[in-house]
């Protein structure tokens, strides 16, 4: 009884681990502005003197700017993270503003530190996200204006403009530095190249088809 009562108390405490671990750490304190010149490495950014924070550390300009969709897939993200705002440093949010062109796509993407909420603000989009092996099972949804859209934190996702007019999503994420791996270009334009053997193999393609593919990035 006493062992199931210990068993029982473990499995508590590793799903509350889990939860408290599940995104940016908690802060410790009113606000940590993120000094960039700090000396000191750690996870995340050193804290700048409370008595020289001032209300320009907390606020952000601009995201009423439309992106520059002239590009290879017709999208532009705006980020809106601790780069931007140091007073986002130790909070565990960030922004973003996307643009999408006419049938323009975010491309495959992850965020490896962070869920992502996305609103449509204008157009239609097509959206969705890949479960992990050995399902691999694609969900996806047409969302359109006022429309919400999860993504799970870590899988690959993506969204693409079905109209014929430009389209416009907030996404907000659950790191204050979310970070963002767009599958092609770290598989095919990755410094220095992975082995075009490799690539081949994975993708059972000719190797041929794979320096195609890299000399694109």
């Amino acid at each position: 009884m006493e062992s199931s009562h210990g068993l029982l108390m473990l499995g508590l405490f590793a799903m509350i681990c889990s939860i408290a671990f599940a995104s940016d750490p908690s802060p410790l304190q009113d606000f940590c502005v993120a000094d960039s010149n700090g000396p000191v490495l750690v996870n995340g950014l050193s804290c700048k003197d409370s008595k020289m924070v001032e209300a320009q550390d907390f606020f952000f300009s601009g995201l009423h700017i439309a992106g520059n969709t002239s590009n290879a897939v017709g999208s532009r993200v705006t980020a809106v993270n601790v780069a931007e705002i140091p007073g986002l440093n130790t909070l565990g949010i960030s922004l973003a503003r996307v643009d999408y062109a006419p049938w323009g796509i975010n491309p495959p993407h992850t965020h490896p530190r962070a869920t992502e909420i996305l609103t449509v603000l204008e157009g239609t989009l097509e959206v969705g996200f890949v479960t992990s092996n050995p399902e691999n099972r694609l969900i996806k949804k047409v969302v359109y204006k006022g429309d919400v859209f999860v993504f799970p934190i870590g899988l690959v996702h993506f969204q693409r403009n079905i109209g014929y007019g430009n389209a416009v999503a907030i996404a907000a994420l659950s790191s204050q530095n979310p970070g963002v791996i767009t599958v092609a270009n770290a598989v095919f334009g990755s410094n220095p190249d992975i082995s075009p053997d490799i690539l081949a193999k994975a993708f059972q393609v000719d190797k041929n088809v794979v320096l195609g593919v890299q000399s694109k990035f």
